[in-house]
Order: C-alpha cells, then structure tokens, then sequence
C-alpha cells in the first residue's frame, strides 16, 4: 500500500500553521515589503477565510520568528530585517543601536552639557563626582529621527579618556566606538518604554510612541562605569539578538 505523505502532513497540520505558510510567503517574496503594514485583522481573516483567533495565531508565529511587530494600536508592521539580519548580537561589547536597529543611520546630531552630579547620577555611575557630562545624541535615517541616546560621563572619565569637549567630532566617535574598544565589559537591562517621545526633547522619534529601552553601563576598570547610557528604539525599528554559544 503506498501513501501520499503530503497529503497526510497536510492532513495533519494546524489551520494556523497553513495560514502562516501563507502569510510568510508573501512576506518573502515582497507582496508585504518590508516597513509596510499589514492590513487590519478583520481583513486578512476575510482574505484567507478564518476566524479572527486563527489568523492571530499565524501572526503570533510571525511575531515570534521576528517577520512582523505588532504596534499597539497601530496594527502589524513588517520588519526590515527579514533579509538583513544582524551578523553581531548583544553579546559583544559595542553600541547597541548598531546592533537593534533596522534602519540605517544616515546621521547623528550630538549635543553636551555639564551639570552639577545629581543624587541619580553618584547612583548610576557607582563613584563620587563633582561634576557629569550629559550627552544626547539623536540618530537620523533621512530626514526621520529613528533613535535616541543620553549619556553620562563622569568629569573624570573625560580626564582619563582625554576627550576634548570642544571638538564635536572627537566626542562623538568616543560616544560611538572608542570607549567600547577601550572597554573591557559592559552590562545591558532592556526594557519596554512609553516615554521615548517625552525624553528625547529636541525631536519627536518617529514610530515613537513605544520603544525598547538599553539602559547600558560601560566598563573600563571593574570600579565602576565610565559611561551610563539608555538608548531608545522605536519598536517598530529595534530587533534583538543575542548569539549563545558554549
């Protein structure tokens, strides 16, 4: 007796799994670009004809495979990253709007100010201060803000790490990539924020209403941290990724 193995797989398989066989054929092959949204639910269920509670379980499994991100209120957005996953994860030491963010930076506005060290301040940079560096740094894809920075040095890192406050270019490729080669570890908390849009000040993130926070501490020495940073990406943009290994 011979048996038809498809249509027994096919047989056995759950309404959902086929709606998300179908669903990720058209994401891959361009129908749902990528940065697009997806049409509303009561549609797509009309379209592949299931219940409103079948399609969000195709959609949850895209959500999990990082395919689509729902935005509260917004609907469902098709990732970038489909076709263009990051090779280097969280698990490196490095800027980590680099390595979560869709899109690509075209730009990055620095501004400083030094203030008196704050009671929140002595807490998060773990030493006495007299004195802390306030970094914003907003970063731009086009004419769209898609992240934000603010960070926090000690006037004594500044010392130590010869920075010259005056020279914007010298300040920020610090900010970006020398005080991570310097580093010899760094510790990520990433969170969910609302408060994205109410932070950055200067300009409104776009996507922004809901981002995932960083909140990064930079290590030189094992004292404490030469840089305090909280990065936020619209979640629509940010995409993490860890690579384990043994």
């Amino acid at each position: 007796m011979k048996f038809n193995l498809d249509a027994v797989h096919q047989s056995k398989k759950p309404l959902y799994t086929k709606i998300y066989d179908k669903l990720y054929k058209l994401i891959m092959d361009g129908t749902f670009p990528p940065e697009s949204r997806l049409p509303s639910e009561p549609d797509l269920a009309k379209m592949f004809g299931v219940s409103r509670m079948t399609l969000r379980q195709a959609l949850a499994l895209l959500q999990d495979d990082g395919l689509i991100k729902n935005i509260h209120g917004k609907g469902n957005f098709i990732m970038k990253t489909h076709c263009n996953r990051q090779a280097i994860g969280l698990e490196k030491v490095g800027n980590p709007v680099y390595k979560c963010c869709t899109e690509e930076i075209t730009a990055i506005e620095l501004n400083f100010r030094i203030e008196m060290a704050s009671d929140y301040a002595l807490e998060v940079l773990q030493r006495e201060t007299a004195a802390v560096v306030y970094c914003d740094r907003w970063y731009k894809s086009g004419n769209n803000v898609i992240g934000y920075a603010l960070s926090m040095l000690p006037i004594e890192a500044v010392t130590e790490l010869q920075i010259d406050l005056q020279d914007n270019t010298q300040l920020k490729n610090m900010l970006e990539q020398k005080i991570y080669d310097y580093a010899n570890s760094s510790t990520i908390t990433i969170k969910h924020s609302v408060a994205g849009n109410s932070t950055t000040q200067k300009y409104n993130l776009f996507k922004g209403e809901q981002c995932d926070l960083f909140i990064e501490s930079v290590y030189i020495s094992d004292k404490y941290p030469a840089m305090y940073s909280k990065y936020y990406i619209p979640t629509v943009f940010s995409q993490i990724q860890i690579n384990a290994s043994k």
